[in-house]
Protein backbone atom coordinates (compact mmCIF):
# COMPACT_ATOMS: atom_id res chain seq x y z
CA UNK A 1 0.00 0.00 0.00
CA UNK A 2 1.22 3.30 -1.04
CA UNK A 3 -0.95 5.70 0.03
CA UNK A 4 -0.36 9.69 -0.41
CA UNK A 5 -3.15 12.74 1.57
CA UNK A 6 -2.83 15.82 0.06
CA UNK A 7 -5.11 18.98 1.25
CA UNK A 8 -5.88 22.60 2.90
CA UNK A 9 -3.46 22.92 6.16
CA UNK A 10 -6.24 21.83 9.14
CA UNK A 11 -8.14 19.34 6.90
CA UNK A 12 -6.35 16.45 8.82
CA UNK A 13 -3.63 15.06 6.46
CA UNK A 14 -1.26 13.94 9.42
CA UNK A 15 -3.90 12.68 10.97
CA UNK A 16 -5.82 10.49 8.84
CA UNK A 17 -1.66 9.13 7.87
CA UNK A 18 -0.62 8.60 10.77
CA UNK A 19 -3.66 6.49 11.71
CA UNK A 20 -3.77 4.78 8.25
CA UNK A 21 0.32 4.28 9.44
CA UNK A 22 -1.01 2.60 12.75
CA UNK A 23 -3.42 0.53 11.52
CA UNK A 24 -1.78 -0.92 8.14
CA UNK A 25 1.63 -1.25 10.63
CA UNK A 26 3.58 0.81 7.60
CA UNK A 27 5.64 3.88 6.84
CA UNK A 28 3.65 7.02 8.00
CA UNK A 29 5.57 9.90 6.46
CA UNK A 30 4.84 13.47 7.07
CA UNK A 31 5.91 15.83 4.73
CA UNK A 32 6.25 18.51 7.17
CA UNK A 33 9.54 16.77 8.63
CA UNK A 34 11.24 17.28 5.51
CA UNK A 35 10.62 20.73 4.83
CA UNK A 36 11.01 22.27 8.28
CA UNK A 37 14.20 21.84 10.82
CA UNK A 38 12.34 21.14 13.83
CA UNK A 39 8.82 21.09 15.45
CA UNK A 40 9.16 25.14 15.87
CA UNK A 41 8.58 25.70 12.11
CA UNK A 42 10.65 28.12 11.59
CA UNK A 43 13.32 27.03 9.86
CA UNK A 44 13.11 25.48 6.41
CA UNK A 45 15.62 22.62 5.58
CA UNK A 46 17.53 23.28 2.24
CA UNK A 47 16.04 21.27 -0.53
CA UNK A 48 19.21 18.97 -0.45
CA UNK A 49 18.96 17.65 2.90
CA UNK A 50 15.14 17.28 2.21
CA UNK A 51 15.51 15.05 -1.35
CA UNK A 52 18.26 13.29 0.98
CA UNK A 53 15.78 12.34 3.62
CA UNK A 54 12.48 11.40 0.50
CA UNK A 55 15.17 9.34 -0.76
CA UNK A 56 16.10 7.22 1.90
CA UNK A 57 12.32 6.58 3.15
CA UNK A 58 11.63 5.69 -0.73
CA UNK A 59 14.65 3.32 -0.41
CA UNK A 60 13.83 1.53 2.80
CA UNK A 61 9.85 1.45 2.36
CA UNK A 62 7.93 -0.73 -0.30
CA UNK A 63 4.90 0.04 1.59
CA UNK A 64 4.09 3.57 3.00
CA UNK A 65 1.33 6.59 3.74
CA UNK A 66 2.07 10.05 2.96
CA UNK A 67 0.55 13.29 4.56
CA UNK A 68 1.04 16.37 2.08
CA UNK A 69 3.09 16.81 -0.68
CA UNK A 70 6.53 17.84 -1.98
CA UNK A 71 5.79 18.58 -5.53
CA UNK A 72 6.54 22.04 -5.05
CA UNK A 73 10.25 21.26 -4.77
CA UNK A 74 10.57 17.92 -5.90
CA UNK A 75 7.53 17.33 -8.83
CA UNK A 76 8.45 13.53 -9.07
CA UNK A 77 8.17 12.73 -5.47
CA UNK A 78 5.81 9.85 -5.00
CA UNK A 79 4.90 8.88 -8.26
CA UNK A 80 4.91 5.43 -7.37
CA UNK A 81 1.88 5.55 -5.31
CA UNK A 82 -0.98 3.48 -5.54
CA UNK A 83 -3.29 6.34 -4.71
CA UNK A 84 -3.61 10.08 -3.91
CA UNK A 85 -6.22 10.71 -1.26
CA UNK A 86 -7.15 14.61 -1.58
CA UNK A 87 -9.18 16.23 1.20
CA UNK A 88 -11.81 18.64 1.44
CA UNK A 89 -13.47 20.33 4.21
CA UNK A 90 -16.01 23.43 5.22
CA UNK A 91 -13.51 26.42 4.59
CA UNK A 92 -14.96 27.55 8.05
CA UNK A 93 -14.46 24.45 9.65
CA UNK A 94 -10.73 23.98 8.36
CA UNK A 95 -9.87 27.82 9.40
CA UNK A 96 -11.14 26.60 12.94
CA UNK A 97 -9.28 23.89 12.85
CA UNK A 98 -5.84 25.46 11.91
CA UNK A 99 -6.92 28.64 14.61
CA UNK A 100 -6.89 26.01 17.20
CA UNK A 101 -4.17 24.20 16.21
CA UNK A 102 -1.74 27.24 15.90
CA UNK A 103 -3.21 28.56 19.22
CA UNK A 104 -1.55 25.38 20.77
CA UNK A 105 1.74 25.36 18.89
CA UNK A 106 2.49 29.27 19.12
CA UNK A 107 3.57 31.42 21.17
CA UNK A 108 1.01 34.61 21.97
CA UNK A 109 3.87 37.04 21.44
CA UNK A 110 3.88 35.82 17.59
CA UNK A 111 -0.14 36.73 17.59
CA UNK A 112 -3.18 39.14 17.00
CA UNK A 113 -6.48 39.83 16.25
CA UNK A 114 -7.27 39.94 12.50
CA UNK A 115 -10.68 42.05 11.36
CA UNK A 116 -13.13 39.82 12.73
CA UNK A 117 -11.82 39.58 16.38
CA UNK A 118 -10.27 36.57 15.53
CA UNK A 119 -6.94 34.95 16.43
CA UNK A 120 -4.43 35.09 14.02
CA UNK A 121 -1.15 35.28 13.02
CA UNK A 122 1.10 34.86 9.84
CA UNK A 123 0.79 31.39 9.08
CA UNK A 124 -2.88 31.73 9.73
CA UNK A 125 -2.94 34.40 7.25
CA UNK A 126 -1.47 32.33 4.59
CA UNK A 127 -3.92 29.50 5.29
CA UNK A 128 -7.05 32.25 4.39
CA UNK A 129 -5.20 31.58 0.79
CA UNK A 130 -5.73 28.44 0.06
CA UNK A 131 -8.62 28.83 -2.05
CA UNK A 132 -7.50 32.19 -3.52
CA UNK A 133 -3.84 31.65 -4.53
CA UNK A 134 -3.73 31.89 -8.17
CA UNK A 135 -0.05 30.73 -8.67
CA UNK A 136 0.24 26.99 -9.12
CA UNK A 137 3.55 27.21 -7.86
CA UNK A 138 2.86 28.15 -4.67
CA UNK A 139 2.64 24.68 -2.68
CA UNK A 140 0.04 24.48 -0.24
CA UNK A 141 -2.30 25.86 -2.11
CA UNK A 142 -5.88 24.95 -4.48
CA UNK A 143 -4.42 25.97 -7.15
CA UNK A 144 -0.90 23.95 -6.37
CA UNK A 145 -3.05 20.81 -5.38
CA UNK A 146 -4.98 21.00 -8.61
CA UNK A 147 -2.55 21.01 -10.57
CA UNK A 148 -0.56 18.08 -8.95
CA UNK A 149 -4.01 16.24 -9.28
CA UNK A 150 -4.45 16.82 -12.88
CA UNK A 151 -0.62 15.56 -13.14
CA UNK A 152 -1.32 12.74 -11.26
CA UNK A 153 -0.95 8.88 -13.23
CA UNK A 154 -2.24 6.97 -9.35
CA UNK A 155 -6.39 7.43 -9.04
CA UNK A 156 -7.58 10.24 -7.28
CA UNK A 157 -9.80 9.50 -4.29
CA UNK A 158 -11.90 13.05 -3.31
CA UNK A 159 -12.90 12.27 0.52
CA UNK A 160 -14.77 14.76 2.80
CA UNK A 161 -12.55 15.21 5.68
CA UNK A 162 -15.47 15.90 8.16
CA UNK A 163 -15.65 12.28 8.70
CA UNK A 164 -14.05 10.37 11.40
CA UNK A 165 -10.67 9.28 10.52
CA UNK A 166 -11.59 5.30 11.30
CA UNK A 167 -14.69 6.03 8.27
CA UNK A 168 -11.94 7.70 5.78
CA UNK A 169 -9.86 4.80 6.66
CA UNK A 170 -12.27 2.67 5.59
CA UNK A 171 -13.50 4.49 2.78
CA UNK A 172 -9.69 4.45 1.32
CA UNK A 173 -9.34 0.66 2.21
CA UNK A 174 -12.35 -0.15 0.52
CA UNK A 175 -11.76 1.69 -2.53
CA UNK A 176 -8.06 0.04 -2.64
CA UNK A 177 -9.47 -3.08 -2.64
CA UNK A 178 -12.45 -2.71 -5.33
CA UNK A 179 -9.76 -1.17 -7.83
CA UNK A 180 -7.48 -3.82 -6.91
CA UNK A 181 -4.92 -1.80 -5.91
CA UNK A 182 -4.03 -3.52 -3.21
Amino acid sequence: MRVQIIGGSGTGKSTLGKYIGQQENIKWIDTDSYLWKDNSFLENNPIEKRIEMYEKDIISNTSYVVSGSIFSWLPEGFSNRDLLVFLTLDEEERMERVRKREVLRKSLKESWLDEHGDFTNEFIEWCKTYLTESDKSQGGTFVAQSYEMELSESPILRLDSSKSVEELYNEIKQYLVKTHLI
